[in-house]
């Protein structure tokens, strides 16, 4: 019994529990109190910060302006051209022989007439003489017939009184009536030899048929040249005047249309190849028949009097079709007008207001910024890199450059003529300041 005791005595004890540990989720709550006092700290100096600093302006763009103006503008139809000659002469032999003499230079300007190749004219004026000689003789021997034929038609005719006394037969007079004839046929035969032979010999005579221009020397004396033969000895093209053919587009064939059926000479300019220089100005001329369905053009003429020899012989041009003029359009430079989803626009540099705000409070400042102007492109100048456009008035100041850093209200400084940004005021304007300059230049 007495071993059973302390038996019951241990199981009534309760049972021990060991104290928390320090570290673990209580650990956690400091580190994260610790931080949000840390950044409650950090923003409390921002804060600061922010109340003692002004707000900042964004940085102006430097741009160079200029103003839309009130003007005339082209209608125009530009296409590539041609420059074709008049006439062009290729003057091939037409006889026989050797070449005496070559009587022009390369390049040279020749009239209608002018003696340009001389071929050996000996043998076709012994032909000519040859020929006037039979003609002589055959004319000799029809006046001899003619005699013969009066002497023979008297006899045949003579009366004695009453009765007929015919001292020939009438077969006589008939035969001689038909020598004379013949001799008439033979004489017409020589006639006609004689100016064969003068044809040819006035063949060794090459003269200018046209005004124009001669080409490279492409025969030289002491060379034997052929009829047969069809290699020019010499090329002329004429030069003044002189036409352009080009090629207008199908659409736009009713405004040249109405101006050549109304009677009106529509001015044409001739540029060089990368239409940086005018050439001539010349007067349209004509059109083809047809229309070309392959490329839905049709060919044109333009004539040009060419007086100073700037257009050459298939030299290729830019042609300026001056169809009609609009009168007092606004005009702006080509390059200025953007283009966007929502349609063309250009840049219009303006004074205006503008408010910043920030938490340490609200800011106004006058400023010079661009605006986005609508407008509507009309009648374009490539040559003068000029647009009419509606939806702008003239001697409004736009912008001409930096367009991929512009945009709806944002500040720019306007470039002086020496290179130097404007803070503010009026779009640069280069005629206020040539005028001080001028003035300066006359008081000194």
């Amino acid at each position: 019994m007495a071993e059973d005791a302390p038996t019951a005595a241990s199981s009534a004890a309760p049972p021990t529990t060991a104290p928390p540990h320090p570290s673990g989720a209580g650990g956690a709550v400091w580190i994260v109190l610790a931080l949000a006092i840390i950044g409650g700290v950090i923003w409390f100096m921002i804060y600061k910060r922010q109340q003692k600093t002004p707000p900042r302006l964004p940085p102006p763009v430097t741009i160079s302006t200029t103003n839309a103006i009130r003007g005339d503008i082209d209608v125009t139809v530009s296409r590539i051209g041609t420059v074709t000659p008049i006439y062009t002469a290729w003057i091939s032999p037409r006889v026989d022989g050797q070449i005496m003499r070559v009587n022009y230079t390369e390049g040279q300007m020749v009239t209608t007439n002018d003696l340009l190749v001389e071929i050996d004219p000996g043998p076709y004026q012994a032909l000519l003489t040859q020929a006037e000689g039979q003609l002589a003789r055959d004319k000799a021997q029809l006046e001899g017939a003619r005699i013969d034929l009066a002497r023979y038609t008297n006899a045949f005719g003579k009366t004695y009184g009453t009765n007929a006394l015919h001292a020939i037969s009438k077969q006589q007079v008939d035969d001689q009536q038909a020598l004379v004839h013949q001799d008439e046929g033979t004489v017409k035969l020589d006639e006609g030899q004689v100016s064969n032979a003068a044809v040819q010999l006035a063949y060794c005579f090459i003269h200018a048929p046209i005004n124009g221009r001669t080409g490279l020397r492409l025969i030289d004396p002491g060379n034997v040249v052929h009829a047969a033969n069809t290699n020019a000895l010499v090329v002329i093209a004429q030069l003044q005047p002189i036409t352009v053919v080009f090629s207008p587009a199908e659409a736009e064939l009713p405004a040249i249309q109405r101006q050549w059926q109304a009677g009106h000479k529509m001015t044409v300019e001739a540029w060089n190849a990368d239409a940086t220089q005018k050439l001539a100005t010349g007067t349209f001329l004509t059109m083809d028949t047809m229309i070309d369905t392959s490329t839905g053009t049709v060919r044109a003429k333009a004539l040009f009097g060419n007086e100073d020899l700037m257009l050459f012989p298939n030299q290729f041009v830019n042609v300026k079709v001056i169809v009609d003029t609009l009168h007092n359009a606004t005009l702006v430079p080509s390059s200025t007008i953007q283009h966007s989803p929502q349609g063309d626009f250009v840049y219009v540099v303006t004074n205006q207001v503008v408010t910043l705000t920030n938490q340490a409070g609200t800011v106004a400042t006058n400023q010079t910024v661009v605006a986005m102007r609508a407008i509507t492109p009309g009648v374009h100048d490539d040559d003068a890199d000029t647009t009419a456009v509606e939806g702008l008035e003239p001697g409004a100041a736009i912008a001409t450059d930096n367009f991929d850093k512009l945009g709806d209200g944002i500040k720019v400084n306007v470039r002086q003529p020496g290179g130097e940004g404007q803070k503010g005021g009026a779009p640069g304007n280069k005629k206020p300041r040539q005028n001080k300059d001028k003035a300066r230049e006359n008081a000194s």
